[in-house]
């Protein structure tokens, strides 16, 4: 099986789908309530998953949450095999996602520029609302 084949990437989304609430019910209190599947990449050979995740808030709750999930790395691969029947149920390695959080942080960076141009945002979407308008008119 070719690594960015349909089979493939149906498999990615299936097992996506059923860790997202699996994690959900993992009992452990380390695992923080906004704990979020962003990607999951399964091994053509269905043996390995690695399975990246986003956590809202600080780095020691990041930390203790990846902590938790790999505590609980077994209960949640007993029921992903039950979930989704694959030949082999993978091994799972937990990977932390911080694209949320530099996107954000880099949101926050042009606002800060556009703040000390002078510029506001508003101004900048109003001008893109405009141009757009401009466009239909033709």
């Amino acid at each position: 099986m070719r690594k960015n084949s349909t089979k493939n990437n149906r498999i990615n989304g299936e097992v996506m789908r059923a860790l997202s609430s699996i994690i959900r019910e993992v009992k452990d209190p380390r695992v923080g309530p906004l704990t979020s599947v962003v990607d999951v990449i399964v091994a053509p050979d269905l043996k390995t998953c690695k399975v990246y995740i986003s956590i809202l808030g600080g780095a020691d709750e990041a930390k203790s949450t990846l902590d938790g999930l790999n505590s609980a790395k077994g209960f949640i691969r007993r029921e992903l095999a039950h979930i989704v029947n694959l030949r082999n149920t993978p091994e799972l390695t937990f990977i932390m996602d911080d694209s949320i959080a530099y996107g954000v942080d880099m949101s926050k960076k042009i606002e800060e520029v556009l703040a000390h141009d002078g510029i506001s945002s508003d101004v900048v979407s109003d001008d893109e609302d405009e141009e757009c308008e401009d466009d239909d008119q033709y």
